[in-house]
């Protein structure tokens, strides 16, 4: 899942959800010159990112999509489920769309200091623009794959997800139900 999944399997903890999109700015396996909090949202956005790439249904529309969007498929889902996801929010969380999303948006964490000046200028741009507003739209699902395929280095057919969604959105959405169902419960979301 993209930015919308990450804060959600945060569980509704403003520090997790940063940290937790902090995991995108880290590499390697060594951590420990970082907070617990900061230490645990890494994990978790590894842990997402390790369930859906390696969940059966999810596989199997990726090999699907594959032709269609080579090199991408992983990435489309991606977005295709955090497009889901924001779309049909009300049936996944009780808190209002727009109301979690600003409360994200207007947290100030303690240990942001302890994060890369990259990921503090991603966050600017992310706390003003409001990506994430835009997602249950068919307008944000382009933008958002426009926007992912510009940060890819290689030529990618990423721009054309999109369409792919719509000709294919009830098996995409089959599999989103599916794959919800099991992440709700291996990370807890009640």
């Amino acid at each position: 899942m993209n930015f919308l999944g990450h804060l959600y399997f945060s569980n509704n903890d403003k520090d997790l959800m940063l940290s937790n999109l902090y995991g995108d700015f880290v590499k390697g396996k060594d951590f420990s010159k970082y907070s617990e909090v900061v230490q645990k949202g890494i994990h978790l956005h590894r842990s997402i990112d390790n369930f859906i790439d390696t969940h059966p249904a999810v596989t199997d529309l990726r090999l699907s999509l594959y032709d269609k969007l080579p090199k991408v498929a992983g990435v489309a889902i991606d977005l295709y489920f955090d497009h889901l996801l924001a779309r049909n929010w009300n049936v996944h969380h009780m808190k209002d769309y727009e109301l979690f999303l600003e409360e994200f948006y207007i947290h100030q964490a303690d240990f942001e200091y302890e994060l890369k000046q990259e990921f503090k200028e991603f966050m600017g741009y992310f706390r003003t623009r409001k990506w994430l507003n835009h997602y249950p739209t068919a307008f944000g699902l382009a933008k958002s794959c426009e926007g992912v395929s510009k940060r890819i280095s290689f030529e990618n057919a990423l721009h054309k997800a999109p369409e792919q969604f719509y000709i294919r959105e009830q098996e995409i959405q089959a599999c989103f139900d599916i794959f919800m169902e099991d992440a709700r419960v291996k990370f807890q979301i009640l």
